[in-house]
């Protein structure tokens, strides 16, 4: 019974010193971890709007394969070399807004007519009008 309580003391003490030295970490600064999206049904298809904060519509690409969408998206960042000066001669001491790429992919539970899809952005957010597809693309063959 002592060794268990001489363990139960030793965790004790390492769990507290675990905590202490995860909260002294700096933050990593990062970008978005993939693109949030809201995803709605109806009788004709579906909805998607999803997140795309500072993206161009010329660097958003959708690819529809069946029953699978996929949204990807870069954010560009003008070259800054360190000591350059910036409009209105000002330098840049920190530089934390994200740039860079993500994407998302996600399965619907119905093939989509990608021909008839479209989509919108406005203020930073893709809207894709989805309708179902009336016949799927994949098919049987006939043994000969």
């Amino acid at each position: 019974m002592t060794a268990l309580t001489r363990t139960d003391r030793m965790f004790d003490d390492l769990f507290p010193e675990i905590f202490r030295r995860f909260a002294r970490m700096p933050a990593p600064i990062e970008g978005p971890a993939d693109i949030r999206v809201d995803v709605k049904e109806d009788d004709k298809g579906f909805e998607v709007r999803a997140e795309v904060p500072g993206a161009k519509k010329e660097d958003i690409r959708v690819a529809i394969d069946g029953n699978v969408v996929s949204i990807s998206t870069e954010v560009k960042q003008e070259k800054e070399e360190k000591g350059d000066k910036g409009p209105g001669g000002r330098r840049t001491l920190v530089r934390e807004l994200y740039y860079g790429s993500c994407a998302r992919s996600f399965t619907l539970p119905h093939e989509v007519d990608a021909k008839a899809s479209t989509a919108k952005l406005d203020n930073g957010v893709l809207t894709l009008r989805l309708p179902r597809a009336t016949e799927s693309a994949s098919r049987s063959l006939k043994i000969e």
